[in-house]
Order: C-alpha cells, then sequence, then structure tokens
C-alpha cells in the first residue's frame, strides 16, 4: 500500500487551522447566541439541571454532581470552566436576574472566590424556569453530543430577553462583546412597544428602556453613551459611586459610599484608595473603612478638619473606580448562530421577537397534534362505550387477534383498536360516556383554536403580548440603577466630525466610505488614482459623494428600502474593496442592493423618490414616508412574480421625466 503525502504551504495550513479554531471560539464558546442570550456551557449547565429536575421548589444538589454530570453528557472541557459557569449564574451581583440558586459560598462583591465544588449546593432559580418553559414540546431543535449519546438543545426557548436582562461578556478572537444587564420590566415593555407598533423608532424604544441596570445599582451619568449604544451597538457610560456627605465630630465630615460601579471589586477599590492616601496622591483623607453589614453597603471616608468635601470626592472620581467606564459591544450571533454581529436596541428586539413567534407556532403544532391524537383515541373509546358488551366479548372469545377483529368489526384503526385492547376489563366497564364526550368536546375547541392561532399572525403576536406581560407582571421590579442628566450633553452625532466622503457599491455587494480628503486634486495630464479593489469578475453599481450625517436609502431588486446615516458604513482606504453589505443590513437571502440614495431632511415636503421596474412599473413616493424605517427595511414597491426594480432616484415635485425603455429582440440576438 503507497503511502500518500499531501504538500501544503506551512504559512496556508496555519492561516486554515487558526480560522478554524477562532470560528470554533466565536460560535462555540465566547460569544452569546442573540435568541436566549446564552453561551454554550451556559447552555448546557441550564438544560443538565433541567434534566436532574433541579427545579426551584425542589431541594439543593451538590454541585460536584451537576459539573460531573455536564461535563460527562454535554461538555467535555474541564470540570473548571463548568463549575465557573455555575458560579456566575447565581451570583446575583453580575446577573440582572440569577439563574442558579446557589447554597453556600458562592463568592462575592468583595472579590472572595467561591467554596469548591464539594461544599456547594445549587438548584435552578424560579426565573430560569421560564428559560427552559415548552422545552419538551418540540420548540427548539436538538443535536447530537460531542459522543452522539445524547441530544442537547441548540437554543433555549427563553420566555423573555435574557441576552439584555443579563447582559453578557466574552472574548474571542479578533472580538468581543459586552453587554450590560437591563431591567426586566423594561425590556419586556419595549417588546410591546414593537408588537404594538411594529414602525417604532429608537426614541420610541427608549421611552421604556432607559438605561442599563447594573445590580450593584450605582449612577449612569449622561444619556449620550445609552443612546449610541441602542442605535449603532456601542457606545461608552460613566458609572459613578452613589455617596452622601455626613457630618461627624466637631466640625468633621465624612464621605459614605453605599453603591459602587459595577463590575467593580470592593475590596481592590478601599486598598487602592488607601494606597493613594499613604502615598500623598489623594490629600485630605484621614481614615478609610469598611462599615458593610447585612443591612447594606458603607464604606466610610473620613476627611481631616480642613478638606474640603467636593475637592476630596471629584478627586476620588478622578483616580478611583468611584467612578468608572463601561464600554458597551453588543456583539451576538444570529442567523441560527452562524454569524457574529453588532446589534442595535431594535435589532436584538426583532431577533428575539421573531424567535418567540417561532416557539408559539412549533409549541402550537406541538399541542394540536397531541390533541388530534387524543381526539381521534377517544373517537374510538366512543364506538367501544356504544358497543361495550359486544367489545368485551370479543376480547373474551378472542386470543391472539382480538385487536383484528375489533379493528375488522367496528371500524376501527390500529391506534384506537390497540388501546383498547390495553384497557382492563374492569375500566373498559367502566367507561362513561359523558365523560368521554365533555373530553371530546374541549379537544375540539382546542383543536379549533390552535388551527385559529396558526392561521392568524395577529392572533400570535397577541398570545406573545400576553405572556410576555404575565412574566413581566410575575418577576419584573423597579430599577436599580439612577441615570442623571448631564449639562451640556452631546448626542451621537456630535461625537462624529461631519465630513463628505465617497460612498462605494459593488455588484457583488461591498460597500466602502471614503473620506473625499483621500482623493486628492491633480494637476492636467494626471493619469488618475484607483479607487476601488474589487474581486474577479465585480465591478462598481454606484458611487456618490455624501456627508456622514446624510441618510443612504439602499433600494433591492425585490422593492425592499433599507436606511443607514452615513458614519454607520465602514470606513475603508480607496484601494480597499469593503465590507460585504450582509454585515450591515439585514438583507435577506437572495436579495440584491440596485440603487442607492442619499439626502438629509426627511420632513422636505417637496422631494420625492421615483422608482422603475424592469417589466415598466414605475412609482412616485414622498420622501417623508421612508422617515421610519426599521431594521429589516420596508417594502416600497410590491412586483410581479418575475419582475425587479433597476432604478430609484430623489426628484422634486415638478420635475418632468423621461424613461427609456430598452426591449431585446430575441431573433436577431440585439
Amino acid at each position: 500500500m503507497s503511502e500518500k503525502i499531501l504538500r501544503t504551504e506551512y504559512s496556508e495550513e496555519m492561516q486554515k487551522s487558526y480560522l478554524d479554531y477562532s470560528m470554533s471560539v466565536i460560535t462555540s464558546r465566547a460569544i452569546p447566541d442573540a435568541r436566549d442570550g446564552l453561551k454554550p456551557v451556559q447552555r448546557r449547565v441550564l438544560y443538565d439541571m433541567s434534566e436532574l429536575h433541579l427545579d426551584h421548589d425542589k431541594p439543593h444538589r451538590k454541585s460536584a454532581r451537576i459539573v460531573g454530570d455536564t461535563m460527562g453528557k454535554y461538555h467535555p472541557h474541564g470540570d473548571s470552566s463548568i463549575y465557573e459557569t455555575l458560579v456566575v449564574l447565581s451570583q446575583d451581583f453580575k446577573k440582572g436576574m440569577a439563574l442558579v440558586d446557589g447554597h453556600g459560598n458562592f463568592g462575592s462583591i468583595e472579590g472572595d472566590g467561591a467554596a469548591a465544588m464539594r461544599y456547594t449546593e445549587a438548584r435552578l432559580s424560579k426565573i430560569s424556569m421560564e428559560m427552559l418553559a415548552d422545552i419538551g414540546k418540540d420548540t427548539v431543535d436538538f443535536v447530537p453530543n460531542f459522543d452522539e449519546t445524547e441530544k442537547e438543545p441548540v437554543v433555549l426557548p427563553s420566555r423573555y430577553p435574557n441576552l439584555l436582562v443579563n447582559g453578557t461578556t466574552g472574548i474571542a478572537v479578533g472580538m468581543a462583546t459586552n453587554i450590560p444587564p437591563h431591567n426586566l420590566r423594561e425590556v419586556i415593555n419595549a417588546c410591546i412597544c414593537v408588537l404594538d407598533n411594529p414602525e417604532a423608532t429608537l426614541p420610541d424604544l427608549m421611552e421604556h428602556v432607559k438605561g442599563p441596570d447594573f445590580p450593584t445599582k450605582g449612577i449612569i451619568m449622561g444619556r449620550s453613551g445609552i443612546r449610541a449604544a441602542y442605535a449603532t451597538g456601542r457606545g461608552r457610560l460613566m458609572v459613578r459611586a452613589r455617596t452622601e456627605f455626613e457630618e461627624f465630630g466637631k466640625d468633621r465630615t465624612r464621605i459614605i459610599v453605599t453603591e459602587i460601579p459595577y463590575q467593580v471589586n470592593k475590596r481592590m477599590l478601599i486598598k487602592n484608595m488607601a494606597d493613594q492616601v499613604e502615598d500623598k496622591r489623594l490629600e485630605g483623607i484621614s481614615d478609610i473603612r469598611d462599615e458593610t453589614d447585612r443591612n447594606g453597603m458603607r464604606i466610610v471616608i473620613e476627611l481631616k478638619k480642613d478638606a474640603n468635601p467636593q475637592v476630596v470626592l471629584n478627586r476620588l472620581f478622578a483616580q478611583t473606580q468611584l467612578q468608572t467606564t463601561f464600554a458597551i459591544n453588543m456583539l451576538a450571533l444570529v442567523n441560527n448562530q452562524s454569524q457574529p454581529k453588532i446589534l442595535s436596541l431594535r435589532h436584538i428586539l426583532d431577533e428575539y421577537l421573531a424567535f418567540q413567534e417561532e416557539i408559539i407556532i412549533r409549541r402550537t403544532k406541538y399541542d394540536l397534534r397531541k390533541a388530534q391524537e387524543r381526539a381521534h383515541l377517544l373517537e374510538g373509546l366512543l364506538i367501544a362505550q356504544d358497543n361495550i358488551d359486544e367489545v368485551i366479548k370479543i376480547i373474551r372469545t378472542s386470543y391472539d387477534n382480538a385487536k383484528e377483529n375489533l379493528m375488522s368489526r367496528f371500524h376501527l384503526d390500529d391506534v384506537q383498536a390497540q388501546a383498547i385492547c390495553d384497557m382492563r376489563l374492569i375500566a373498559l366497564q367502566g367507561l362513561n360516556r359523558e365523560k368521554l364526550e365533555n373530553e371530546y368536546k374541549e379537544l375540539e375547541e382546542r383543536i379549533a383554536y390552535f388551527n385559529k392561532l396558526l392561521s392568524d399572525e395577529e392572533m400570535l403576536r397577541g398570545v406573545l403580548k400576553d405572556e410576555l406581560t404575565a412574566i413581566r407582571d410575575k418577576y419584573g421590579d423597579e430599577r436599580y440603577t439612577e441615570i442623571q442628566d448631564v449639562e451640556d450633553e452631546i448626542d451621537i452625532e456630535d461625537l462624529i466630525e461631519e465630513e463628505q466622503c465617497v460612498f462605494t457599491l459593488t455588484q457583488a455587494g461591498y460597500i466602502k466610505r471614503t473620506p473625499v480628503s483621500e482623493y486628492a486634486a491633480q494637476s492636467k495630464g494626471g493619469m488618475g488614482k484607483k479607487g476601488i479593489t474589487t474581486r474577479e469578475e465585480d465591478y462598481v453599481v454606484d458611487v456618490f459623494t455624501a456627508s456622514t450625517h446624510d441618510y443612504i436609502l439602499f433600494f433591492t431588486d425585490t422593492g425592499k428600502v433599507y436606511r443607514k446615516k452615513g458614519y454607520q458604513i465602514p470606513e475603508s482606504g480607496k484601494t480597499a474593496k469593503g465590507t460585504n453589505i450582509v454585515n450591515i443590513l439585514q438583507v435577506e437571502q437572495g436579495e440584491r442592493i440596485q440603487t442607492m440614495v442619499h439626502f438629509r431632511d426627511f420632513t422636505e415636503d417637496e422631494v420625492y423618490l421615483f422608482m422603475v421596474t424592469r417589466n415598466g412599473t414605475v412609482k412616485r413616493l414622498a420622501a417623508s414616508a421612508l422617515k421610519n424605517i426599521r431594521a429589516s427595511g420596508i417594502r416600497a414597491l410590491r412586483l410581479d412574480e418575475g419582475d425587479e426594480t433597476v432604478k430609484s432616484t430623489l426628484i422634486e415635485r415638478n420635475l418632468r421625466l423621461v424613461v427609456y425603455i430598452a426591449r431585446r429582440f430575441e431573433n436577431t440576438g440585439i
């Protein structure tokens, strides 16, 4: 047998191997799914606890048992990562709604680590039951585990928006996610807002979601960072401790800290302040001590007699973690865990609501199937009850063929006949017709309701709204974190310099934004400069100059319109090919961008959009009609089968138009 050797470049093999590794880290370890907000190890821990029946009303079980079972069945990557996940899921100072109810030492805000897994116990928290609700009703897909001996869920049903409520943090290869926790009541109210008004804008959503809600409370300074994060998926928040001045002794003042910023280690905070006082970097402080007890946090900072309390406090904010910056980066996996994307608030809500509608549809189909099977069985039992004496006689006189005789005599099918044969004779004699008929009638009503629900999208959204409302009313509470307005606060667009850029789109769907300054003016006889590098057989289909603060409208061949601000298009050099449009817009499979249009203000009454299709259909639409466009786009033109839009442009009300139609003569090839 001859040995076959495959020769390859070392660099190519390293590149391929590292790419495979990085994708594995992204999709299978560090980045959460937008639907349930969980990473694979978190999902496996919760599902395994569900399989062990560790519900919130059951006794706690040793953490070592949970870790071992999870590792043996679903997550063969070491017990330490599983236990660390279990610990974090139980820490109410890290999660908005803890998913695990821990018993024992699971760490503290002081920075203490959890006790060894052999000492601690755990079970699912009450809210976790909503994460796993209806998982047995074919609501989610299951896949084989690592050794194909078990099945595990691809995603949990997550009946509340866990990605926002609990937040997450993770570092992958070349990307990271950092989503802060939010208030459950506010997030569900935003979901209901979208269900009631699919055209809801960001300001509409921010009427409900005020901002992140940290379990350690604290104060968020200003709203511009919140709005930036919700609009683009990225933003920076300034989070400050809650402090107050307290008089003591004779003309003495002390600063009392009762809340600290999220993810700040209290012990290290106090140590850092003490070190700075000792090194003379902080002045005016005579003593620092921790008086925290079961009644709440209390860090006491005593000031010297001649110190100015406000000056000292300001220096503490500037030099210690009494004031921190939280960088939001809302990255999650979409399209069934296949693609990591930076998501805006509206995009996260849209992904979640679409998933929940699918959950309800799959659950309803399951319930419908079970109801139909039971109704079918009852039909056979009703026949048996009507002929009870003859049925009993057939069963008594038949040896091996009772089922076949019943099927032949009463025209029953295999399922109905088997159910009758499986019943004990005393139970068969005791069949109550009235009880059977009432159950059958109830099943008929349920079947009719399920069929109606599956055919009525508005009714389905109503069911989703009712279920979300019930969860909100059951688990919702007031927000912890205060948001303070800051004078002279700037908006997100004020943080982005306005400049003229060249926007370029290729036929293959690559788009980029390049500052005009990169295209230097050339003298007479200039040879020109390369403006874009395209792939083989790709070419530029649209190019224009616009401001970073202009709106860019994207018209597709299917008649849909998407919208972005100029600064939301990634900037690239003049020779770069750009970014694929699917990473920026939620275009559907096979949908292609035909035209880009830009303008500044949607309120101009004299501005219209003019669209032409390949079959010669034309339409004029007021630009103001596209003022509110959700992330999934809006249909501006309905097309006949086989037709597509070929051109869209801006026009004024009184503009005269001439449309040239090119016709192909098949016989001549023209």
